[in-house]
């Protein structure tokens, strides 16, 4: 019998469970059940496969959190949260045992979307440059998707302690979001308790979280920056409404130290610093509870000079060359140099790696989404093949941190393949960003940096007089700290 009909057997009896109103008996099919589905999904090599099988087990996860609800135990309403969120992040990707071919086929690939980019930039449609743009992606994702993990199961160390959160944060507090029937509840974590307030409805948040973007993306490109401030206004206006239905009274069991916000993955793309209660913040944001427990141990590398990649086509307002003065011993790739092989190789095993390059968001293949290099595009796909990722990464490009939702609770894109290969902390927009002011919120950033604040305490001060200027003001606020360092 396969793992996935042994796991709706377990669904049937947590069914009947539920109707018999046996709370014991319904989470112990679910817990076994779950079990099931970690076993299958430790077998695939493809990130994209483990994160849409987890849709397999979403029904169980929903019957265990109801439960946990109806008992009214915050704790295990957590744990059972945890249970089922972002357990695909937890395992890096398998190389491919074809993974020779793969290269060969990633290299393939950007030459001819270089083409084909440079083709439609003159005017000429380039059907043939189309067509083996699309061939080539298909072999990619094939190979990709027959590979095979031989990493263990949760027994390998996928647990989730609700005593170790609490002893972890110290003086921050956890805040996760859960969408349970459409409603958002919210769990704070801090001290040696967890809280469980009521917010808003999940649809209502996801149709002002996008209000929020279309507003930052449009002022921070200066249309309706005008002198009476009235668009600046209707944003802040947009973040009040954001914090009532996604925090609603947790707003004032925040204390006074940093907070780590878990959404849902449906609500990764929140600029969190849009929320009154959180603008004045260190604020980080983690896929999961577990997730930032791993960013946290993971260690830095010996290796502390930074990397600078700067993308093509940039203009002047590239923050990399200021940045670069400040650290004499960069590595600084650009003006020809930042070639997907060149960047790769600096990249691995990185201190600090700062990439200054335009972003291209997949939403119908989020594991193509890529940054633009000189030789062409650089994908998810091509990152997954470092040995080890970054300590600390930061995305000065557009959309560099917005992910696809996918499974269960699962997210797919460029910030997010990085943190089960090592990297702790990321910086990245969540909407298209101003070049100019970019730069001047980086320059700032690292000088914080250099200062020994982490990624979430840097990109905080660096905010600091932002609101002064509407176009700085957006572009600072369309940025997060994700992860622990």
């Amino acid at each position: 019998m396969t793992a996935l009909a042994r796991a709706q057997g377990w669904l049937a009896e947590a069914l009947r469970a539920d109707a018999a109103g046996d709370r014991r008996r319904l989470l112990a099919a679910c817990g076994r059940g779950l079990a099931i589905l970690d076993e299958h999904q430790v077998t695939l090599g493809a990130s994209e496969l483990r994160a849409q099988a987890t849709a397999h087990g979403a029904e169980l996860a929903a019957l265990a959190q109801r439960a946990a609800l109806g008992a009214g135990r915050p704790r295990l309403m957590l744990s059972w949260s945890e249970r089922w969120r972002a357990t695909a992040h937890a395992i890096p990707a398998a190389r491919p045992a074809d993974d020779a071919d793969l290269q060969a086929d990633l290299t393939a690939l950007r030459d001819v979307t270089s083409r084909l980019d440079r083709a439609r930039a003159s005017g000429d449609p380039a059907g043939h440059f189309r067509r083996e743009q699309l061939r080539l992606e298909a072999s990619v994702r094939a190979r990709v998707l027959r590979s095979r993990h031989e990493g263990q199961g949760s027994e390998g160390g996928w647990g989730f302690s609700t005593g170790e959160l609490l002893d972890a944060l110290g003086p921050a507090t956890l805040v996760q979001i859960v969408a349970i029937d459409g409603d958002l509840h919210i769990l704070v974590c801090s001290g040696a308790r967890v809280r469980h307030v009521r917010g808003g409805r999940a649809d209502e948040a996801a149709t002002e979280v996008g209000f929020a973007r279309f507003g930052l993306r449009r002022l921070a490109h200066g249309r309706g920056a005008g002198p009476d401030g009235a668009a600046l206004a209707t944003l802040e206006a947009s973040g009040r409404r954001l914090e009532a239905i996604l925090l609603g009274p947790a707003a004032r069991l925040l204390g006074s130290g940093p907070v780590v916000v878990v959404p849902p993955g449906r609500l990764h793309a929140v600029p969190w610093a849009l929320l009154p209660s959180l603008r004045d913040r260190v604020v980080s944001v983690a896929p999961s509870a577990r997730a930032w427990l791993q960013a946290l141990a993971v260690q830095p590398p010996d290796q502390a000079a930074p990397v600078f990649v700067r993308g093509p086509g940039l203009g002047t307002g590239t923050e990399i060359p200021a940045l670069a003065a400040e650290y004499p011993d960069a590595t600084v790739l650009g003006s020809g140099t930042a070639t997907a092989r060149r960047v790769l190789g600096a990249l691995d095993g990185a201190g600090l790696a700062h990439i200054a390059a335009h972003g291209s968001f997949r939403a119908d293949s989020p594991l193509f989404s890529s940054l633009r290099m000189d030789d062409g595009p650089l994908t998810v796909y091509d990152l997954q093949r470092l040995r080890r990722a970054p300590y600390r990464v930061i995305f000065s490009s557009c959309d560099s941190g917005v992910l696809a939702p996918a499974g269960a609770d699962e997210l797919l894109g460029l910030a997010h393949c990085l943190a089960p290969l090592g990297t702790a902390g990321i910086v990245a927009s969540v909407v298209p960003v101003n070049d100019q002011a970019t730069a001047a919120l980086m320059t700032a950033l690292h000088k914080h940096l250099r200062g020994g604040a982490g990624l979430a305490q840097a990109l905080r001060l660096a905010r600091d007089g932002a609101e002064d200027e509407p176009v700085q003001a957006a572009t600072a606020w369309s940025f997060l700290a994700l992860g622990a360092a």
